[in-house]
């Protein structure tokens, strides 16, 4: 009897598996050339170009003409309507026909007017399933639209992904005609595909591997590639390969379909409308297909979008919402950027996104979902807690670029103690492919093994979208439980988290930020972004606490809720992880800009209206000529003593203006009886400038040769240095250009010394006094900057104008001061946190680069140095020296990233004991939510009271805004804002006859009223402990 005889050698037999499945090799007479069967042309084809993205009933009765497969079309943003007749032959029966479709762009399959299924070539769709079995009674002639948008999956950079996009790119269909699909094929392809792979990625050493090589070659050998009657006798080897089960310690992976839609990035705000619409139909055709499937689904905005645009698609969303396999998650407006938008920004994505999945899908999500932005702040705990969620993945931090973190699965620890339980999926990915290597990365890389036996693997086509495809359905299913691999079970984000929480008793802690070690660029690239995120926060903030003093005031005033919601979504939404990072294309800059400016727009319409209401129903006190008053508001929790600029006059009139907390005043226009402010010219040409609290010396370059404390004749600048340096920096990362500014870059520094104009005077004192001058950074670029100290200000001011046209070089503003400590403060959202003035490990050094919000400080026991700012988020503090980052040149996504003029401010401040003490956080405040200058209004009263008060420095009286449910109602939100333990009392001059604490989300915790005391309402506070109060209006 003759036997085969037995092969040695491993690799030819795994290149003979791999070259018969292969789609390059031998597909004359290989099984993957016999994927596809008969063909048949299509009927006609029609197309008609559109320069704008038109509604499908407004495509169709566009004029379509004639269209050739493998003609051009475009140019990149532009869309291509196809119509499509075609004709089934009846030889055709009982076979699966496909619409086979290979072009250049994204395309959407439209069908009895309505959307059906998208197609990429990118994201493995290339087919349309007309029918799985084609039957007699079943339509054969059939007509289609095909709508192709000139852009691909990640837009249409120009010789690289992430370059500015190629505007005169066109596009073609390549394929276009009817095709019979051979099921059974793709079966056997599938099973050798993950046969190859287990053999590859078990290697030598495993004898699963060996196995896996074997029975590969043994259905080699079995299969003829045109006889299908032979396919039966191969697939039950691999049948019999992939039952074989693993014992009961084996890792589970729990498998979720996933779509990381970016909502804008290389392709504009518009264009995410179209590619969430063509993913999300391809899912609900699995679905239908698939019913254990399951697909997790972040992005209230993007959900919305559907909801406008294609609202039967959104019905049949919420269906299999319902039934459990289309899971919302994430409970956020968009996935935001993790460390630029403030405190109150990131209550408002939790609100907005909760309430529209409750609204909606009738429940809040109980997974915070954020696998893709650039670091974490340390206060997303206790704000993911406050909007009941307990639970968070993520997995942008195995992007480290120096140290490796430690965890997959643990407990993340906030500022003020909240724990969440985190998850980052260990395969390192968002868009897996069900493939063996996905597997067996998910369990190598697993760094809690021994402590967690459950991880996630999230699989489809991703950042552009495209999602899941049925052949990684097909390989995941092969795989539910074989020896060698994890077991794989279709699952969900609860039933995840559930097993975790279940077993989490050996699980580690990570205490304060998850800091990512790498994009450190973000904080400072599209600087304009940036300026405008900030402006609007503060808008938004002052419209509602004016509007809500207006409401309090006159129970008739029509509290503005809708506009403000539309204005804080499209805040919102411009907070998107590509957006206020700075790292997408021109186009989405400008949308976002164009955005910010309808904020500006309405916002301060808004503000003038709710502004009117209060001086029409104030009280009945004034101060000085009724006839030439202004009134201010001060929007702050504290009364302030400020500098105020008059209206009406040229040159500027000034006014000393002190306003209570929360309150309106009418001023005079009147200066004060004696110069507070001195600025002199000294005989060596530098400047001094004094006000009784500060005692500073300008250099003719603009730089600050000393900055003295009179109080305690301490002087600030370090010995033979200048504060006020700017300083230019080679700027070339290693590829992400918007996203990275490298370690290296450091050694590259250039002081700018090239004066133009040297410093002059321009206010020799009074209220104020400023200097001027103007430097030349390069011969395409100057800064103009005029220095400012007020009146009983305890900071120097500086506001700055650049005009911007470099090219991949970086602008920062150095202060040397006189202070040694190991670590410097930098504001967060509620709160702040310590970082390292030092390198000595790899973890210090990582942190070259480092965000903050309003302020950074560094300070020594009894002194310290503050840097304030008004639009910026890049600080560098090593050993003594605090630099603010200003501006980058990058090139791409954006060619023109960050080119032409800028206006900022920041300042320094100097001060005694801790900057705690010294109020530094309520000063950046004020330098950031100016005084609010009111019209002329001769004879209007205004009430000079607070309207709220908080009885101690450390509480911060952050918001104050109606309640979302309730108009009678407002909910105001406190944070303890020094890192201690306090008890304030929050007072107010309105009757409130309730006071209960809420959550984030308004919720009311009934176990919980705020008792109300003859002193207020008593609230007590842990250390950066964010509190909300639901108070109720007599």
């Amino acid at each position: 009897m003759y036997h085969q005889p037995v092969l040695k050698n491993r690799r030819t037999l795994l290149e003979r598996a791999e070259k018969f499945i292969s789609e390059i090799y031998f597909t004359d007479c290989n099984l993957r050339g016999r994927l596809y069967g008969d063909t048949c042309p299509l009927e006609s084809i029609s197309s008609s170009l559109s320069q704008q993205r038109i509604p499908f009933l407004e495509a169709v009765k566009q004029n379509f003409e004639p269209y050739q497969v493998g003609d051009t079309f475009g140019p990149t943003w532009w869309t291509c309507w196809f119509k499509v007749s075609l004709r089934i032959p009846d030889s055709w029966r009982g076979k699966q026909v496909h619409l086979r479709w290979e072009s250049d762009g994204e395309a959407m399959v439209w069908r009895d007017e309505q959307p059906v299924q998208g197609l990429s070539k990118e994201g493995e769709k290339t087919s349309y399933v007309l029918t799985e079995c084609l039957e007699d009674e079943e339509p054969h002639s059939i007509s289609l639209y095909v709508e192709l948008a000139c852009n691909g999956l990640f837009g249409a950079g120009q010789g690289s992904m992430i370059a500015a996009p190629d505007p005169d790119r066109k596009y073609s269909v390549q394929k276009a005609e009817l095709v019979v699909f051979k099921q059974e094929v793709r079966e056997l392809l599938t099973d050798l595909e993950m046969l190859v792979d287990v053999v590859k990625l078990l290697g030598e050493g495993e004898q699963r591997g060996y196995q896996a090589l074997f029975t590969a070659n043994e259905m080699v050998n079995l299969c003829e590639p045109t006889n299908p009657s032979s396919f039966p006798a191969a697939r039950s080897l691999a049948q019999k390969f992939f039952s074989q089960r693993n014992g009961e310690s084996q890792h589970i992976v729990h498998a979720m379909g996933h779509c990381h839609i970016d909502s804008a990035w290389l392709w504009p705000y518009e264009e995410t409308i179209r590619k969430c619409a063509r993913s999300w139909v391809t899912v609900i055709r699995l679905m239908e297909k698939n019913p254990h499937m399951v697909f997790t689904c972040s992005q209230a905005q993007q959900f919305d979008w559907v909801k406008s645009w294609y609202p039967g698609l959104f019905s049949q969303i919420q269906h299999f919402v319902k039934k459990g396999q289309f899971i919302p998650v994430g409970g956020t407006w968009v996935e935001m950027d993790g460390n630029l938008p403030s405190g109150e920004s990131m209550v408002r994505q939790f609100l907005e996104g909760q309430r529209f999945f409750k609204q909606e899908f009738g429940n809040y999500c109980r997974e915070f979902w954020l696998p893709d932005t650039f670091g974490y702040s340390a206060q997303l705990p206790q704000l993911m807690q406050g909007s009941g969620i307990t639970r968070f993945l993520t997995q942008k931090l195995s992007w480290n670029l120096v140290n490796t973190f430690p965890h997959n699965t643990f407990f993340w620890e906030g500022l003020d103690g909240s724990q969440v339980l985190t998850h980052f999926p260990p395969g390192n990915s968002y868009e897996m492919k069900g493939k063996v290597e996905d597997l067996v990365n998910t369990v190598k890389n697993n760094k809690d093994k021994g402590r967690a036996n459950h991880s996630a693997a999230l699989f489809g086509f991703g950042d552009g979208g495209g999602g899941p495809t049925q052949l990684m359905l097909d390989r995941l299913d092969r795989v539910q439980d074989t020896d060698g691999l994890p077991r794989v079970q279709m699952s969900s984000p609860d039933r995840l988290f559930s097993e975790l929480e279940a077993d989490s008793s050996l699980l580690c802690t990570w205490t304060g930020e998850l800091f990512l070690e790498l994009h450190n660029g973000t904080y400072t690239t599209q600087a304009q972004i940036k300026l405008g995120n900030r402006q609007c926060e503060t808008l938004l903030h002052d419209i509602e606490v004016a509007s809500s003093l207006a409401l309090c005031l006159d129970k008739t005033f029509q509290y503005p809720s809708q506009q403000l919601q539309i204005l804080w979504r499209q805040l919102l939404l411009n907070q998107f992880h590509d957006v206020i990072p700075g790292t997408c294309i021109e186009m989405v800059v400008e949308d976002a800009l164009r955005y910010y400016q309808d904020i500006h727009t309405t916002g301060t319409r808004l503000l003038r209206v709710s502004c009117e209401a209060l001086l029409s129903k104030g009280a009945t006190t004034q101060t000085g000529n009724t006839d030439s008053s202004v009134a201010v508001l001060n929007t702050l929790p504290w009364e302030r003593t400020e500098v105020l600029p008059l209206t009406g006059g040229a040159p500027e009139h000034l006014a000393l203006v002190t306003v209570p907390s929360l309150a309106v005043v009418s001023v005079c226009d009147a200066t004060a009886t004696k110069p507070l402010v001195s600025v002199k010219v000294q005989a060596d040409g530098t400047v001094l400038m004094e006000n009784g609290i500060l005692h500073a010396v300008v250099n003719k370059d603009g730089g600050l040769a000393s900055l003295y404390l009179v109080k305690t004749n301490r002087e600030a600048i370090s010995h033979g240095c200048s504060g006020n340096q700017f300083v230019v920096f080679d700027d070339v990362p290693l590829y992400w250009d918007a996203w990275d500014v490298m370690d290296y870059h450091l050694q590259t520094r250039k002081p700018v010394v090239e004066v133009v104009r040297p410093v002059q005077v321009a206010s020799p004192g009074g209220l104020r006094g400023s200097v001027t001058f103007t430097l030349r950074i390069s011969d395409k670029s100057t800064i103009t900057q005029e220095i400012i100290l007020d009146a009983m200000c305890p900071y120097v001011r500086f506001n700055t104008q650049v005009e911007w046209l470099e090219s991949h070089k970086f602008l920062k503003v150095e202060f040397p001061v006189r202070v040694r400590s190991p670590n410097a403060t930098y504001e967060i959202q509620f709160g702040h946190l310590q970082r390292p003035t030092h390198r000595n490990t790899s973890w210090d050094w990582a942190r070259f680069e480092v965000w903050g919000h309003k302020w950074a400080d560094l300070s020594e026991h009894g002194f310290g140095v503050s840097l304030l700012n008004d639009s910026k988020y890049g600080y560098s503090v090593y050993q003594n020296t605090l630099t603010l980052s200003l501006l980058r040149a990058p090139k791409a996504p954006d060619a023109n990233a960050d080119m032409g003029s800028h206006q900022f401010t920041y300042a320094v401040m100097p001060h005694t004991g801790t900057f705690q003490e010294a109020s530094v956080i309520q000063w950046a405040y004020n330098l950031n939510n100016p005084l609010r200058l009111m019209d002329h209004a001769p004879g209007f009263h205004t009430a000079s009271r607070s309207a709220f008060s908080v009885s101690a420095a450390a509480v911060i009286l952050e918001t104050i805004k109606q309640a979302e449910d309730r108009k009678d109602a407002l909910v105001v939100r406190l944070y303890e804002s020094h890192g201690s333990s306090a008890t304030a009392y929050l007072t107010s001059c309105f009757p409130i006859t309730e006071a209960w604490h809420c959550d984030l989300l308004e919720r009311v915790d009934p176990s919980r009223p705020a008792p109300i005391t003859a002193s207020g309402i008593s609230i007590s506070f842990n250390p950066f402990q964010i509190v909300s109060l639901l108070l109720y209006l007599k």
